[in-house]
């Protein structure tokens, strides 16, 4: 990958003031065993997600595997368990992937579409690191389900599991009963698995 330390001028790097948008979906990268990290993540993209702001955390295997190895695959899909089960590192079984053309990237064989990427630049100056990356390659696996209300209270309820370092367990807790309405009310039973891993690892995790 480039040698690069911080955020290119000349790329075009997304921005939410601007024509940029978090995007919710799933980053695969490789790891030095060759084996596959599945990784839930919300880059800033722009409208063709020809380019795409990562910001996974410092300490995170996503950004080990993109700094040593300069590409990964992002994933859009509606598969929500997946998405939880990725968010607390408890994805079982392993999903299908297949091997992206072009670069070294894993591609989930069920996502709606996958962009495999190539790493411009990267700024880990802080905990939040800032990856500017431009897609090479793209596909289309099937359609898209469309918007659901249990399948969105689903990705928010696995990144609330992921800021427990940030928000207290009871606070979290209190946000899973009002998504667990949304679940019951217009989910099916995927959603209500993945809605059930992600409260048990919570009520699961260390004291307030």
């Amino acid at each position: 990958m480039p040698d690069k330390s911080t955020i290119a001028d000349s790329f075009d790097v997304p921005a939410l003031d601007g024509a940029g948008r978090v995007l919710e979906g799933i980053v695969t990268t490789l790891n030095v065993d060759g084996s596959v990290n599945i990784a839930p993540m919300g880059p800033i993209v722009d409208e063709s997600l020809d380019h795409m702001l990562l910001r996974p955390f410092a300490t995170s295997t996503t950004y080990q595997n993109l700094k040593r190895t300069g590409v990964g695959v992002f994933h859009v899909t509606d598969d929500v368990e997946l998405l939880a089960q990725a968010a607390i590192n408890r994805v079982s079984p392993m999903p299908s992937v297949a091997s992206a053309e072009g670069v070294e990237g894993a591609i989930l064989a069920d996502a709606c579409r996958w962009y495999a990427f190539r790493v411009e630049s990267i700024d880990d100056s802080a905990e939040r690191v800032a990856v500017a990356a431009r897609a090479v390659q793209r596909g289309v696996n099937r359609e898209f389900f469309g918007f659901n209300r249990a399948k969105h209270a689903v990705v928010e309820a696995a990144i609330l599991a992921t800021r427990l370092h940030l928000v207290k367990r009871g606070d979290v807790l209190a946000e899973f009963d009002r998504l667990a309405l949304l679940v019951q009310k217009t989910g099916a039973a995927a959603e209500h698995r993945a809605l059930a891993l992600l409260r048990r690892y919570v009520e699961q995790s260390a004291s307030d």
